[in-house]
């Protein structure tokens, strides 16, 4: 077992009891953070756990007792750039990436480090960016998990009123000259207030994440670098385009958000059909953080969990 870590709590969100954080090396010997949540009594399975772009470990202490609650084992876990995981711009809280194979190398040393401590079968849930990077393993080989959720992944960005292809070319050329940590893509901004957030109905829940960093704003993740969305179109070309996505055979089901703004719907359904068997769903009214939505809107969720949970053979708690 690797040399604990630390798990920040606040008053909303406090450090579930018994859960157990560790650092673990990924690639590069980057210094890495996750986070077991054991299941007392026994388990029906284990639950792999990837946030999407900004989000620690602690935005997900709701979701891990959901699944625990369920019969599951879970693993949580900061990307590199995120939480408490290394960042590669030192200093900085900037979001920045450098193509997409160190997340997807960091991604198998997780499963190394925790393999011995999570009962099969497994079960994949991936949000947004991690939803994208889980997606990818798969596409890439990864053949551990019984089967896979994405909540509103990344398989497409929505750019507003820059064409994609200009918006490719500019993260293209600036990564490529060297430039890509030097700038954020658009201006840093201050916390949006809830009436005009494009993230999740939940009034408390929104408070409550950013209660959260505003009390370890060591979990601040900022705007991202041009370098990190060359990486994001990098990604999504692969599942686009590439050859792995339709060799996938576990049970996939991807989850989207009627009301979403960030990431492209269209784009993502488009690369779900390109998965043998694949179920791409979408929850009306939501906005884009499925796992931080309402109750009535998680719900909706929740029993999309439970029926993919099944088409992977996971008995019920």
């Amino acid at each position: 077992m690797g040399e604990a870590a630390p798990l920040l709590g606040t008053p909303g969100a406090p450090v579930p009891q018994g859960s157990q954080a560790q650092w673990f090396t990924g690639a590069g010997g980057a210094r890495l953070r996750a986070a077991l949540f054991p299941r007392p009594g026994p388990a029906v399975g284990s639950v792999v756990v990837s946030p999407g772009r900004t989000e620690p470990i602690e935005k997900y202490f709701e979701v891990a007792a959901r699944l625990t609650a369920r019969g599951f084992v879970v693993v949580v876990h900061d990307w590199r750039g995120h939480g408490l995981s290394h960042r590669p711009l030192a200093g900085s809280i900037l979001g920045h990436a450098l193509g997409y194979h160190d997340f997807l190398a960091d991604f198998a040393a997780l499963l190394a480090a925790y393999e011995a401590r999570l009962p099969r079968p497994w079960i994949a849930l991936g949000h947004s960016m991690g939803g994208c990077l889980t997606f990818l393993a798969l596409a890439m080989g990864e053949q551990r998990f019984s089967g896979a959720i994405l909540s509103a992944p990344m398989l497409g960005l929505q750019l507003g009123s820059v064409p994609t292809p200009i918006a490719q070319a500019a993260a293209a050329i600036l990564t490529g000259l060297g430039l890509g940590s030097g700038a954020a893509v658009r201006d840093p901004a201050a916390p949006t207030p809830f009436e005009a957030n494009i993230l999740t109905h939940d009034r408390a829940r929104y408070e409550r994440n950013l209660a959260q960093i505003a009390a370890h704003p060591e979990l601040t993740v900022g705007a991202p670098t041009w370098g990190w969305l060359d990486f994001a179109f990098g990604a999504t070309k692969e599942l686009a385009r590439g050859p792995g996505a339709p060799r996938i055979t576990a049970p996939l089901t991807v989850v989207a958000a009627g009301e979403e703004h960030l990431v492209d719907n269209a784009a993502s359904m488009r690369v779900t059909d390109r998965v043998p068997g694949a179920l791409f769903e979408v929850i009306p009214g939501a906005y884009h953080e499925l796992l931080q939505e309402t109750d009535a809107i998680q719900d909706q969720f929740w029993g999309r969990f439970d029926a993919l949970a099944e088409r992977a053979g996971v008995a019920a708690a």
